[in-house]
């Protein structure tokens, strides 16, 4: 219940119209199902006699009202109008929850991604990628699926609320008997409704945590494979997969289960129904026929409603998995408060910083300056800061102690947003998408045109293999024709980060899994840049030297000058 009244405030106007035309639904075949009680009467001879029940009374009254004689062709009649009636209305809202259901998973898919791009680095880092693919797809389609099911459920629960009105005002007594027992048989069943409930949530916990795991181990299967150690991963993956498979089959047997259930306590309904009507109430035939068809109707709507309700409780907890995923990712959301427009004509300081991450201290006081126009490098061993100084300039963390300042402005008062869009970041894994070179430098962005695009491969001394490829930019990455060794790869990734002209390029040891002769030509045609960009090149290598202008070592969280 919690689910469906979060969703119905989340969508009030959407839901209450899809509910609605489901009543109304309801309501068309409710008052064709009334004819069938005069129907049967004149069917049986019996409309001459005295009206047996408020519901036979209220048929005589409505057709002396509009001054009809009912006929058998004109109940018929009505009948199959209300039924057509029906149909549409039915088909009308199951279109309409069939689009909501759709809006529903994009919706909390956009919601996730904006929470997620919005959260701050230091947030982002430590979130497994396959958690967050996870939510993104399985249990937003999973929710949506919730969503549907819930709002099957209550539509059949409105169309035994039309059927009851319809019985009770045949045989109020007799309906009344009828749907006591049903409901205790109902409630008998609610067990298996626990039962799936918990093997949904076993399974949205399972395929969480087996999503995660198996994207860390594809990001890694090179060195596994090479070290024939994928034997050891796999067990794992099989142990979560074998998990997984036990939670789906409670899930299975406890659908089953109730759906086989359900059968042999309908019969012990209507039999006692029968009995009931027949023999403690003598009730009229014709009566008893329609009493028992809308008691038939009231059980097979219920029956449905708690299948439906039994499938969304199965598929709700990926709701709420990935609504408090959502609600971490914003209450992470950076914080951001400078307004100033960044203006980067003379340097980018680093004054008294210092930084660490909980109680390991990474940089100590430091002091370092890049000048606009120059080509500098940082060098040091794993650890020594190196990429945490790339992280303090473009804003991703702020220091402890001391400030970041672009000319004589602290980072802390610009506008980050404004600032990262004059960044251009080439990190060391060199990621392609499996598209064409165009969309791989481009990402989309249609401010982006061709000529751009060819233009940020000349710069990257890309275009000569670019070019001789059979569809040039846009032969597609990894496909014949396509493969390009890493350098190639790795010029790519510095032609999609200087596509956008930035004023300042941060190379954060993209050179550092290449070979020393293809690092130096990268470096050489990074150096021919700086009349225009600004160059930040973090190395474990000292090749870098070469073709720097000034050079920072980094060891114990200090920046000490060795090239100028």
């Amino acid at each position: 219940m919690k689910f469906i009244i979060t969703f119905f405030k989340r969508y009030p106007v959407k839901s209450a119209i899809t509910l609605g035309a489901m009543l109304l639904a309801g309501i068309a075949e409710g008052f064709g199902m009334t004819m069938l009680l005069p129907l049967l009467s004149l069917s049986a001879g019996q409309i001459s006699h005295k009206a047996s029940s408020s519901l036979e009374r209220a048929i005589s009254q409505f057709f002396t009202l509009i001054h009809v004689r009912p006929t058998i062709g004109i109940l018929l009649t009505i009948f199959v109008l209300s039924i057509v009636v029906k149909v549409v209305l039915v088909l009308l809202a199951n279109k309409r929850v069939g689009y909501m259901v759709a809006d529903v998973a994009t919706d909390l898919r956009l919601h996730l991604l904006k929470a997620i791009f919005n959260s701050s680095w230091g947030y982002y880092i430590h979130q497994p990628t396959g958690s967050i693919t996870n939510s993104f797809a399985t249990e937003a389609t999973r929710s949506a699926d919730a969503y549907l099911f819930g709002m099957r459920a209550i539509a059949m629960v409105l169309n035994a609320v039309v059927y009851t009105i319809v019985a009770l005002m045949v045989a109020w007594k007799a309906t009344i008997i009828a749907i006591f027992i049903g409901s205790f048989i109902l409630m008998v069943l609610r067990f298996m409704v626990r039962m799936a409930k918990r093997a949904g949530r076993d399974q949205t916990i399972l395929l969480k945590s087996l999503l995660s795991f198996l994207t860390d181990i594809l990001l890694s299967i090179k060195p596994l494979k090479a070290m024939a150690r994928e034997e050891a991963a796999e067990r794992l993956l099989e142990k979560k997969t074998l998990e997984l498979r036990n939670a789906l089959q409670r899930q299975v047997f406890s659908k089953e289960a109730l759906r086989a259930l359900q059968e042999p306590l309908s019969t012990i309904f209507f039999a006692l129904g029968l009995y009931v009507a027949l023999v403690l109430l003598n009730l009229p035939l014709p009566n008893v026929l329609v009493m028992v068809y809308m008691l038939a109707k009231i059980l097979k709507a219920l029956q449905r409603a708690q299948r439906e309700h039994q499938a969304m409780v199965i598929a709700e907890s990926a709701y709420w998995s990935l609504l408090e995923k959502t609600k971490q990712a914003e209450e992470q959301r950076e914080v951001a408060s400078g307004t100033a427009a960044p203006r980067f004509q003379k340097s980018i300081s680093l004054k008294d910083v210092s930084f660490s991450y909980k109680e390991k201290v990474i940089l100590d006081h430091l002091y370092m300056k890049v000048e606009k126009g120059s080509f500098t490098a940082l060098i040091g061993p794993s650890g020594s800061g190196k990429t945490t100084i790339v992280d303090l300039i473009t804003g991703l963390f702020s220091p402890r102690s001391g400030q970041v300042l672009i000319d004589d402005t602290p980072l802390d008062q610009v506008d980050i947003k404004r600032w990262r869009k004059k960044i251009g970041y080439v990190p060391q894994e060199t990621i392609l998408l499996h598209d064409t070179i165009f969309f791989n430098i481009s990402l989309g962005d249609e401010e982006i045109e061709e000529r751009d695009v060819i233009d940020a491969l000349k710069k990257a001394g890309a275009w000569d293999f670019v070019s001789q490829m059979p569809k040039g930019i846009y032969s597609k990455v990894g496909e014949r024709g396509g493969l390009i060794s890493g350098g190639q790869r790795q010029r790519i990734t510095i032609a999609r980060a200087l596509v956008r002209r930035p004023s300042l390029l941060i190379m954060d040891e993209a050179t550092s899994a290449l070979d020393p002769k293809t690092e130096q030509e990268i470096c050489k045609t990074l150096k021919g840049l700086t009349d225009w960009v600004t160059i930040v090149a973090i190395s474990h290598q000292e090749t870098i030297l070469k073709e720097a202008d000034r050079a920072y070592c980094l060891e114990k969280g200090q920046a000490r000058l060795i090239k100028d």
